[in-house]
């Protein structure tokens, strides 16, 4: 056996066959039974023609059907690409074409939208649709999904696979197209997949390790995030190497986690920031709400900002349990973690983290940046890291560097190192605003706004200045019935960073808009700005939206 995702997966699953692996939109899966459907469709995709490096696509919301879909296509040592669902024509044209998909399989609420695209694409062959309850007819020239999987047999006649087999994660960061990041297999084991400890930093040696690890027993997790994000694809593929179960929700709905938690003993849930955890919080403050939540352990948030002030109310609903930040990217993989129970202080600015051993801040000139020292620098990563884009060789060699011989990934987000060694993250150099020389990152004037006691959520981005160039303008979404003003803001502001980090400008929105992962969309912020210059309140149906 080698390290190889789908390897690994078939080890877990002559493990723990009778446990159940996936339960999603009511539908459950054992491992054997998720083993046997998809060698049903691995064994149809290949009398299509679809064989190893072949690119497949997974159109879908979060179901069982994506997770069957994903490990047919490794099976076949092919390459399956995350589709995000929210996408519109061009973004999906582009994505569709840069990716160079054979097939896709895609439900059928989407059709419409991929007919439209079929005459553009001529190396797309392979249509397979999954039946969804939307009443949309499959789009003509597709094969519905059961009949792909009744064409399949159920044995396990592949041929052998290597870890240096591609897997393709698409991202479309906060701005731009999306783009590829190619990972081996091995590569992205050991970056996301549960190959390194991240409280020890020890890496697993061989293979048959993670199934030694499952049988002390199983534990079940619940990633609310849509599975064409990358923290959900590896909670579904990495706790399957150890024999734990994984429940999705096809849409976020605060009061149904809560009770998938209660009903399905679940003991880990895996947000994306304050986007996800304000609602659910406030779900459990709904006068009679009650949940039994004994069998919760711990709250996981990655991709996004998790705020002092919202991990204090999980403490204050649930005081047994531990707080978990994760911070990486699709590029570098987990950069470091913070653990923290009831009683731990919670940063007000930038998340800190402590750092993995692979894991430095460069200056500008390419020196490791002293703790510290209070330099602002460039996170980077070495060791397990991904190949490239793909279709992209000049994006690859602006974020993949070598210094002194060793080759790093560097994808933009600015840091410090503090005196003990840990990691601040400061945010994405591409969405940073520049006001009279100073840099300033929004993620760390966006959790102080969103500490506010009257802010339920914040992105800020940079206006035009005619004197400073660009200023801190600040979107908010305030919580019910409440009205705070630029003063106010300012004020609560000023306690915490400097003068010149302090919004100028406020525009109050009826609702924030958000990727599905729960990243701040800060095109659509932008846009806000540009479109309504002065301090508003577009608290009714002006509030524009993207895409």
């Amino acid at each position: 056996m080698t390290f190889n995702l789908a390897d690994l997966f078939e080890s877990a699953v002559d493990a723990f066959g009778d446990r159940e692996y996936l339960l999603a939109c009511g539908e459950r899966r054992t491992f054997a039974e998720m083993d046997q459907r998809a060698n049903r469709l691995a064994h149809f995709l290949a009398s299509e023609g679809v064989g190893p490096g072949d690119h497949v696509g997974i159109y879908s919301l979060n179901s069982v059907e994506w997770v069957e879909a994903a490990w047919a296509i490794f099976k076949l040592r092919a390459v399956w690409i995350n589709i995000n669902y929210r996408y519109v024509n061009d973004e999906l044209r582009y994505l569709f074409d840069n990716a160079d998909l054979v097939g896709l399989v895609h439900q059928a609420q989407f059709g419409p939208q991929v007919a439209r695209l079929l005459p553009d694409l001529p190396d797309l062959r392979l249509l397979i649709g999954i039946e969804d309850g939307s009443g949309t007819p499959l789009v003509d020239g597709a094969i519905a999904y059961e009949e792909a999987m009744e064409r399949g047999g159920t044995e396990r006649e592949f041929a052998p696979r290597s870890g240096d087999d591609h897997y393709i994660l698409y991202t479309g960061g906060t701005t731009g197209m999306p783009k590829g990041v190619v990972w081996r297999h091995e590569d992205v084991l050991y970056a996301l997949g549960g190959g390194v400890d991240p409280h020890t930093n020890t890496r697993v040696e061989r293979p048959e390790e993670f199934v030694e690890k499952g049988r002390a027993g199983q534990v079940t997790l619940l990633p609310i995030a849509p599975l064409m994000h990358g923290a959900t694809q590896w909670s579904v593929l990495g706790q399957s190497f150890v024999g734990n179960r994984t429940i999705l929700v096809p849409k976020f709905e605060p009061e149904q986690v809560w009770r998938l938690v209660e009903t399905e003993q679940v003991n880990s849930i895996m947000i994306t920031g304050d986007a996800m955890g304000k609602p659910l919080i406030e779900a459990l403050d709904v006068p009679g709400a009650d949940f039994d939540l004994s069998s919760l352990l711990a709250v996981t948030s990655s991709a996004a900002l998790f705020s002092a002030p919202v991990k204090d109310e999980f403490f204050r609903h649930l005081p047994n349990i531990v707080i978990v930040d994760a911070i990486g990217s699709s590029e570098s993989g987990n950069n470091g973690m913070v653990t923290m129970g009831k009683g731990h202080t919670a940063m007000k600015s930038g998340p800190t983290v402590s750092a993995l051993g692979n894991t430095v801040v460069f200056d500008e000139h390419l020196r490791v940046v002293e703790p510290g020292s209070g330099v602002i620098g460039k996170i980077a990563r070495y060791g397990d890291i991904p190949v490239g884009y793909y279709n992209d060789p000049e994006k690859t060699a602006e974020v993949f560097i070598t210094v002194d011989g060793r080759r790093y990934v560097m994808p933009g987000d600015f840091a410090t190192i503090e005196k003990d060694g840990s990691i601040t993250l400061l945010g994405r150099g591409s969405v940073s605003i520049n006001s009279g020389g100073e840099k300033i990152f929004p993620e760390e004037v966006e959790s102080t706004v969103r500490s506010h006691p009257e802010v339920f959520d914040a992105i800020v981005v940079g206006a035009p200045d005619d004197r400073w160039g660009q200023r801190v303008a600040a979107i908010i979404e305030p919580r019910a019935d409440r009205h705070p003003s630029l003063d106010d803001i300012q004020t609560h502001c000023r306690q915490s960073i400097a003068g010149f980090k302090v919004p100028r400008q406020l525009h109050v929105v009826k609702s924030m808009v958000r990727s599905p992962s729960g990243k701040p969309d800060y095109r659509w912020a932008a846009e806000v700005v540009a479109r309504y210059p002065e301090e508003t309140d577009l608290g009714g149906d002006r509030t524009p939206r993207a895409g």
